[in-house]
């Protein structure tokens, strides 16, 4: 008996391309689906609320969430900056869902996220779609390992093909352009995350022996910005290509093991340099005594990469579906084709339905603390 269904429909017309996804997915499943899960990529706004309603008529007594994107995943493929509209749903009948809708509201001199439902002793996910453009979803989501006891976050920033004006949030029937929304999922099925970075560590492991914020300014006792220029210039001239098209640093996520290796760093972009101060800005907060090592990313250590964590999550459990959440930067940008993180889903995990959007941000636990990331693939498991 079925009890995943994904598919995707291509076409100008996004209702009718919305209407046949939704079917098409709703049969494949034996009985009736309890969570339908849509993407839909147009450039109308109001077009692409037309064609998320419609999949949430067609749900029937299911609960839904979706959201509009540049490009979307299921049927086996990707699809990017044309109109296509992915459906992808779950019969689940032993499983507790729960939507959220999350709001900021002012809170004396600070923003504060309200709406977030406290997990149960049942729940083992919540998955989550936020609109990037206005909604502090790295702060919320930095927060939510403690906040919610550990309880696993994935999921993925919205975007639209007009960028700021045409997100849309679609969450059990309701239809939103803010805030974000999301599902909390309890009890048998859920098998866990993938979260693949793509990068390969290069230079040696160093110690943050001065930092303010997100300002990375001393490593080993030496100016940061000096330690960066001492990498590039013991580089390989390929990684070094690779460096000047986009360094990043990774943070180790045990800084006490004798050694840092591929995988066991959580990686942050390197956003500035400044020679004057002598600092790196990193994408993220860092801290005096932490471990890091410059990363570099390229298609084919990405694609190693998302093999490499695939086969290991395959060897420990049996894939039925799957929810992927793959960066905008991924796709026919890094790989020539839109379509290799879900074949290679299918291909190594083999679960069938594997459906979602390539993400402004993807969202995912990596050594066990939720983080907000970029050109990520992020998987979420359902048993068979």
């Amino acid at each position: 008996m079925a009890r995943f269904g994904d598919a995707l429909a291509t076409g100008a017309d996004l209702v009718n391309a919305a209407e046949r996804a939704a079917l098409d997915s709703l049969d494949q499943v034996d009985g009736t689906a309890e969570l339908v899960c849509f993407f839909v990529c147009g450039a109308d706004p109001e077009e692409v609320v037309l064609a998320g309603k419609r999949v949430m008529d067609l749900a029937g007594g299911a609960i839904t969430l979706g959201c509009s994107a540049t490009g979307v995943i299921g049927g086996g493929r990707g699809v990017e900056s044309q109109g296509a509209v992915s459906v992808w749903c779950a019969r689940l009948p032993k499983v507790d869902i729960t939507p959220f809708r999350l709001d900021t509201v002012v809170d004396e001199d600070h923003l504060a996220v309200v709406g977030m439902r406290e997990p149960g002793p049942r729940d083992r996910v919540a998955i989550m779609l936020a609109n990037p453009y206005e909604f502090p979803t790295q702060a919320f989501v930095r927060e939510t390992t403690a906040a919610l006891d550990g309880l696993p976050v994935v999921g993925g920033m919205a975007d639209g093909m007009r960028g700021e004006e045409s997100v849309r949030l679609f969450c059990d029937g309701d239809v939103a352009d803010n805030g974000a929304i999301g599902v909390l999922v309890g009890g048998e099925g859920v098998l866990g995350t993938v979260v693949s970075q793509g990068c390969r560590p290069v230079g040696p492991s160093m110690a943050v022996t001065k930092a303010e914020g997100n300002l990375l300014l001393e490593l080993a006792g030496v100016s940061a910005y000096a330690k960066l220029e001492e990498l590039v210039e013991s580089l390989s001239e390929e990684d070094r290509e690779l460096a000047a098209s986009g360094l990043h640093i990774g943070v180790a996520m045990d800084e006490y093991a004798d050694r840092h290796e591929q995988g066991d760093f959580l990686v942050r972009s390197l956003e500035g340099a400044d020679p004057e101060l002598g600092a790196l800005t990193i994408g993220d907060m860092i801290e005096v005594g932490q471990t890091v090592r410059f990363q570099v990313r390229d298609a084919s250590t990405a694609d190693d990469d998302l093999a490499r964590m695939l086969t290991e999550f395959g060897a420990e459990n049996t894939v039925g579906a799957g929810l992927l959440f793959s960066c905008n930067g991924r796709g026919g940008v890094m790989f020539a084709r839109a379509d290799h993180d879900v074949l290679a889903v299918r291909r190594i995990l083999g679960g069938s339905a594997v459906g979602g959007f390539f993400a402004a941000g993807e969202i995912g636990p990596v050594g066990g603390v939720n983080h907000v990331h970029t050109y990520t693939a992020c998987l979420l498991a359902f048993a068979p």
